[in-house]
């Protein structure tokens, strides 16, 4: 399994959030947005942060860094490496099957990503069969092209989407992400997607509608 960085709210949570950092960076990347995001009144929340493999980036020359799966053009339906994406799904799988174990049901398991952890949440969203609490995607965009048609569940139709992208962003840029939220909506999906005049990153205010969101997703259960 892979590994982990993880912050409890509370001695014995009753929720948790796996969150997936971007291509180079590593679990510790959104770990000091967590007291900014929590608000008092929510329940005890598990955050989990895994460490993509290290692995060698074809865009980037062939740098080894850690990525959920190789970047081999910069084409939508063409950028992502569909085994490497596959096996990111299926870690992601695994830390969902821990978070069960230790207590906190799938129904209360929320999963979050940036870029391309974005990516990959995005796409375990239409193949889940045990739908998850709901989904933020930062940054991001809905990879694997026409096999999510072939694929995507009738479980996942029920599960919220948060999407959040910078209007000014030069790595994913936003008609990507805006492409993406139409196409989950085709599939039946719920989706709020918010823009902020940003590049590639986070602002306050998107923290801000992250934490409205879950505050929903936490009333509703």
């Amino acid at each position: 399994m892979l590994q982990t960085i993880e912050q409890s709210t509370s001695k014995f949570p009753a929720w948790s959030i796996i969150w997936l950092h971007g291509l180079g960076a590593d679990g510790g990347d959104f770990a000091p947005i967590v007291p900014e995001l929590v608000r008092p009144d929510w329940p005890g929340i598990r955050f989990v942060f895994p460490h993509a493999p290290m692995r060698p980036v074809t865009i980037n020359n062939g740098a080894v860094m850690r990525a959920w799966y190789d970047i081999v053009s910069m084409e939508l339906d063409k950028r992502a490496d569909e085994a490497g994406l596959r096996a990111s799904m299926a870690e992601l799988d695994l830390l969902i099957a821990r978070e069960r174990d230790r207590g906190v049901p799938v129904s209360r398991i929320i999963l979050a990503g940036f870029s391309q952890g974005g990516a990959v949440v995005l796409a375990h969203l239409l193949r889940q069969t045990v739908p998850v609490a709901g989904v933020m995607a930062l940054s991001s965009y809905l990879p694997l092209g026409g096999k999510n048609a072939e694929e995507a569940t009738e479980a996942a139709k029920g599960i919220p989407v948060f999407m959040a992208h910078g209007s000014f962003d030069p790595v994913v840029p936003i008609g990507l992400g805006e492409y993406s939220r139409r196409q989950l909506q085709q599939f039946g999906l719920q989706v709020q997607f918010k823009s902020y005049p940003m590049q590639h990153n986070v602002c306050p205010d998107e923290i801000r509608a992250m934490g409205d969101w879950l505050s929903e997703r936490f009333a509703a259960r």
